[in-house]
């Protein structure tokens, strides 16, 4: 046998080494030779070429910028609200000489006798307080909404309108604390005041109120509408205690509170006739 005459077998052998040799080549030079994105060593695309007898490579990707962040929620977070100190007395007026009066509407919202009582504010264009009773708002959260969007100012009175100083402080926070979650969850934004059942006060409802963020208001004026005197001694006691600086006490729930409707109609007008600018407090405003 010649030594040019090759069997099959050697044939097969020979073909395969020398397939084998240009495809080790043909790696080593893609290795290092690095192109631009798209286009092979030689300088022709990818498109060009035409598909790869294999599955692309995964590109290496950039950390997200999203992935980078804390979960912090979708919007800017809230600053905490500074507390206000723990006072040893309610706060009775609003200081200054200026001819302002705030009204106040205790232990609603009923929905009876709020939705007159804000009709006629927003009639005169007039802001005012109301103190909730958390178990009346938990089921009347749209009054609370009404009285947020018409810029009245909601404080807390409590969940079930109890005498704070025959509790102990455990079941008192209680009693103030889920007011403020409800007052919250309906509106937005929790209390900034709050006041006491019956005026009755103590340190612990002190210190809680100033823990949760609120400061306490008392009144000035007590027009004694829980006794249900009628429409003309309410417009009596109210025009008698006008003042400035004063703070109005009165009642959209707990009773028969149509007098109370009846007698804003008629003071809330003479009010602001005699030149009085019935408006609501800053908590940040100096107090006395």
């Amino acid at each position: 046998m010649k030594d040019d005459q090759l069997t099959p077998g050697r044939r097969v052998l020979l073909r395969a080494a020398a397939l084998l040799g240009l495809a080790t080549t043909a790696a080593c030079g893609e290795a290092g030779s690095p192109s631009a994105p798209g286009t092979s060593a030689s300088g022709a695309s990818a498109s060009a070429r035409g598909p790869a007898g294999g599955p692309p490579a995964a590109r290496r990707l950039k950390p997200s910028a999203y992935r980078l962040q804390p979960l912090t929620g979708y919007g800017p977070q809230r600053a905490r609200r500074a507390l206000p100190q723990v006072r040893r007395a309610p706060i009775l007026r609003m200081p200054g000489r200026e001819r302002s009066m705030v009204l106040s509407f205790d232990d609603g919202p009923d929905p009876r006798y709020t939705p007159d009582i804000l009709r006629t504010l927003r009639k005169h264009d007039v802001r005012a307080m109301f103190f909730v009773c958390g178990e009346m708002a938990a089921d009347n959260r749209d009054l609370l909404r009404r009285m947020v969007d018409d810029g009245h100012v909601i404080g807390n009175h409590t969940w079930s309108h109890p005498l704070l100083t025959r509790m102990g402080r455990a079941a008192m926070r209680a009693e103030i604390e889920r007011t403020c979650d409800v007052i919250e969850e309906a509106t937005g934004e929790p209390p900034e005041w709050f006041r006491a059942p019956y005026g009755a006060w103590n340190r612990n409802a002190f210190q809680l109120g100033a823990e949760l963020g609120m400061e306490p208001l008392a009144w000035t004026v007590d027009t004694l509408d829980w006794t249900e005197p009628g429409a003309a001694a309410i417009t009596r006691r109210v025009r008698a205690g006008a003042g400035p600086g004063v703070v109005v006490l009165s009642h959209d729930a707990g009773g028969d509170r149509s007098g109370s409707v009846e007698a804003l109609h008629t003071y809330l007008p003479e009010l602001l006739d005699s030149g009085y600018r019935l408006t609501v407090p800053s908590r940040y405003m100096s107090m006395s």
